[in-house]
């Protein structure tokens, strides 16, 4: 990686490139790679593999009940059968410690993908993500932002980090009203940075899935107001658009990193 340019060198001519993944969930390898020509790293969060909806074997579900289970939990939740596939689940952690089995599979993880980042990083957390964790990992070279700004090559860069509440419970939802908050402590910036999308259709729909995940009006709303050069984001992992204009701002979701191992790359 090349080292992260100042704003001196960025007035003097000097281009930036900036990679961005979002939704890594256990592709260590393809992490380890993603900053290589980039001047930094930003990553969008979702760094936990709890279950692969592509591949039923891999991630922390199927390690700790099989593959045969996971199909079955893929499936109810998959036909939005939540209560049921809570129950299920509730069968088979009983009698287990199930936050001591959680955290313990997410430290291994972690271990491995913050060891992988390279320096610079800045990232962000997704919904599958436990906060908490992140200080215990992060090396010198990665800041962790949340509800916070950062000067990258000369531009302003926003990052807020989480989902919002859903059926689904992942470990790092918040209530509207504290998503919003973020939103509005950021401010104007250049580069608005997310790991949910703004609250727009055709962002939000999952093809595959083929359900709306949970977008923020709140970032919606302040992409109309501030007007950023970017909204950058990840979560929906097939959608229905890539990528749209609102107003003067492009709206580009990333892409799902676990499975292509490409970053997307800004430049100027």
């Amino acid at each position: 990686m090349r080292a992260a340019s100042n704003s001196r060198e960025a007035a003097a001519g000097r281009r930036t490139r900036v990679h961005v993944v979002s939704d890594v969930h256990g592709n260590t390898e393809a992490l380890a790679r993603a900053g290589d020509g980039a001047d930094a790293l930003i990553c969008l969060g979702d760094l936990v593999l709890f279950l692969d909806y592509a591949d039923h074997s891999r991630g922390i579900f199927p390690d700790l009940f099989g593959t045969e289970n996971a199909d079955r939990i893929v499936a109810l939740r998959t036909a939005r059968r939540f209560e049921e596939a809570r129950d299920f689940g509730r069968e088979l952690w009983q009698g287990m410690d199930r936050n001591a089995a959680i955290t313990g599979a997410v430290r291994k993880q972690y271990a491995e993908m913050f060891a992988a980042l390279p320096t610079p990083t800045y990232a962000t957390y997704g919904n599958v993500d436990i906060p908490a964790l992140w200080p215990e990992y992060a090396a010198p070279g990665t800041t962790v932002l949340d509800g916070e700004r950062v000067e990258i090559g000369g531009r302003v860069f926003g990052f807020v980090g989480g989902g919002l509440r859903t059926p689904m419970r992942t470990p790092y939802e918040i209530d509207d009203e504290e998503y919003a908050a973020k939103i509005e402590a950021i401010g104007e910036v250049d580069v608005l940075c997310t790991h949910i999308p703004p609250e727009v259709p055709e962002l939000v729909y999952d093809t595959v899935a083929r359900r709306f995940e949970r977008g923020s009006r709140a970032l919606l709303d302040a992409i109309r107001r501030t007007r950023p050069r970017y909204s950058l984001f990840g979560h929906v992992h097939q959608p229905l658009a890539r990528r749209m204009r609102i107003g003067a701002t492009e709206c580009v979701n990333v892409g799902h990193f676990a499975s292509t191992g490409r970053p997307w790359a800004l430049e100027w």
